[in-house]
């Protein structure tokens, strides 16, 4: 990748103290966990792929993070950097994921009947509600180090597996290097079209190379189920609709993702997956389930008072530290769930 040194054979010629990278103003995740030290300790590893310790941190060091904000740092180039540089990325996992030691076991539960309610969310003030994840496929480097026919190969093997969901799962795919001027605007419309990318985060961890080549949005014909290929992650699986229906857009999501992951497996591949990372992507604030959720929601007249809106939050975020402290002490939560309307 051409965004750092980390295919100059002959930085190693350096000791390791003129090679450290000065990161006496940043405020990352990365920068906290890597001492002098521990970088003479990586610097002369790769993985199988050849990714390397300045890969690994070249975007953590070429953005320093903000004051008030702190970012991660790191990306991971391959399956294997994860545990070549566990050194390093342990800590990061764990400072960043609340505790999660190096030890501990991820959970995954991918059964909508397991969800309490979610379909009782009144449709006159929650406007739309979204469900998303993400997918990298075995044998494959991640896109920050991937070649070109690495990512075509993944392209080729998305469409194809996506070309056989049927149903309410049947769709097409719009690839961003071929897509005609009325596709382009459609998806511009539909707010499902994503663009090369402009954060310095991604540029300078090498997601944006040879753009718009191998990528592409495939979307049913419903649109309500979107699948990204080869923006940040190998895959971006997106399950969405109007309306507070957020079970129903929970049970598609986790519908889709079951069949998604079958059709690979009927072509001899598989989900990067192990027992303590769970599914494995691209940043290590994704790892686990890479699952996020959330609802756009009209409130006119919360939004008029700022304290209680600002109390919400508050109170949200100390119902949620109460659950995690009983949990943590074996203690049922029953009682504090809000009952389901």
């Amino acid at each position: 990748m051409p965004f750092s040194n980390s295919h100059n054979a002959r930085k190693l010629r350096f000791p390791a103290e003129d090679e450290y990278p000065d990161l006496s103003g940043h405020n990352n995740h990365m920068a906290k966990v890597l001492t002098p030290e521990l970088y003479a300790e990586l610097r002369a590893k790769s993985t199988p792929s050849g990714f390397t310790l300045d890969d690994v941190i070249q975007t953590g060091v070429d953005n320093p993070g903000h004051p008030y904000i702190m970012t991660v740092g790191t990306v991971a180039g391959d399956e294997e950097s994860y545990e070549v540089f566990k050194e390093l990325f342990d800590p990061i996992i764990e400072d960043r994921h609340g505790g999660y030691k190096p030890g501990d076991e991820h959970k995954t539960d991918l059964n909508p009947d397991n969800l309490q309610g979610g379909d009782d969310l009144d449709p006159k003030y929650v406007l739309s509600s979204r469900v998303r994840t993400g997918r990298s496929i075995r044998g494959f480097c991640l896109p920050p180090h991937c070649s070109r026919g690495e990512r075509r190969a993944v392209e080729k093997l998305a469409v194809e597996a996506l070309s056989s969901l049927d149903g309410d799962l049947a769709g097409k795919y719009y690839s961003l290097k071929s897509m005609t001027d009325a596709e382009q605007q459609q998806l511009i419309d539909d707010h499902f079209l994503f663009d090369k990318p402009v954060s310095p985060l991604l540029l300078a961890s090498g997601m944006a190379r040879d753009w718009p080549d191998a990528r592409g949005i495939w979307h049913n014909d419903n649109k309500t189920f979107l699948v990204w290929i080869n923006e940040e992650d190998h895959l971006r699986v997106i399950s969405m609709q109007k309306g507070g229906n957020m079970k129903e857009v929970f049970t598609r999501f986790c519908n889709g993702l079951t069949q998604i992951e079958g059709l690979f497996k009927s072509k001899n591949y598989e989900f990067m997956w192990n027992p303590h990372l769970g599914y494995i992507l691209t940043c290590p604030s994704n790892l686990g389930t890479g699952l996020r959720a959330g609802v756009h929601i009209k409130l006119p007249h919360l939004g008029k008072h700022d304290v209680e809106l600002v109390q919400m939050v508050v109170d949200g975020v100390k119902l949620l530290i109460e659950m995690e402290q009983r949990l943590e002490q074996g203690q049922a939560i029953d009682d504090l769930i809000p009952a389901q309307k």
